[in-house]
């Protein structure tokens, strides 16, 4: 069965698009598992200094494909089982993955991103979305909660009150709203577009330098004030080490 989701390289980007176009782009437990295999690939490359993550067809994705998941229970029950040296179980790192990355990862999302698709868009590190684009934290409608990395996400994004009220009512949200509450960063006419503007202007400065930003604010955005000293500290020795040995040569 071939791949849901693809991958190209252009350049010095990472092109991942989510591909089952007639179904909104629905997640399959496969689909899941080759966003975890994509993102190693891309890890891979050394070549690739930006990601852009998006959605085939109308929509980047509706969630999880219920219906589908159904049919296999046991598949559901073994993607719960967390590996001991990641932390993660198969749905969250189908997520959780982009955010190991060392480079940024953008979402550019269109119509509905509802449910585990919005945690996929929510593990990038920044996403824009086009004017007509709906949001939803949906998985109350179905008497569940959000359980691949969202509340890990949300908690870095908008506040517990907003998170709640999202979660609990299971609402669909425009893309004016989503932005001002901060679930999106940015509104886009053409969010595919606004993702490689971003991606030229990262590509400016050193890899390095990006790559220790998200890391460095990876682990101390919850931190206490001491351990985000300690880990500024030893993010940014190595780095100025580096600069001091490539000005003696």
């Amino acid at each position: 069965m071939a791949s849901k989701i693809a991958l190209r390289f252009v350049d010095d980007r990472a092109y991942v698009t989510l591909d089952r176009p007639d179904k909104h782009n629905g997640l399959t437990i496969e689909m899941l598992r080759d966003l975890v295999t994509t993102a190693h690939t891309v890890a891979g490359n050394q070549a690739v200094r930006a990601v852009i993550l998006s959605g085939n067809g109308p929509s980047f994705s509706s969630g999880l494909d219920i219906s589908g998941a159904s049919r296999d229970p046991l598949a559901v029950i073994r993607g719960f089982i967390p590996l001991p040296w990641r932390g993660t179980n198969a749905f969250q790192e189908a997520c959780w993955a982009w955010r190991r990355l060392s480079v940024p990862v953008i979402a550019a999302v269109h119509g509905h991103c509802y449910g585990g698709g919005l945690q996929i868009a929510l593990a990038a590190d920044v996403r824009f979305a086009s004017p007509d684009a709906e949001f939803s934290i949906m998985e109350a409608r179905h008497g569940l909660v959000p359980d691949m990395t969202g509340a890990a996400t949300l908690s870095r994004l908008i506040g517990i009150d907003k998170a709640l009220l999202l979660t609990m009512t299971a609402d669909i949200v425009d893309a004016a709203y989503a932005e001002r509450i901060g679930l999106i960063t940015e509104v886009a006419a053409d969010p595919v577009a606004a993702a490689e503007r971003l991606a030229d202007r990262i590509a400016l400065r050193s890899p390095r330098a990006v790559a220790g930003a998200k890391q460095l604010f990876d682990r101390s955005w919850h931190a206490s004030a001491r351990r985000s000293f300690a880990i500024e500290r030893a993010t940014q020795l190595p780095l100025i080490l580096r600069q001091a040995i490539s000005r003696r040569h």
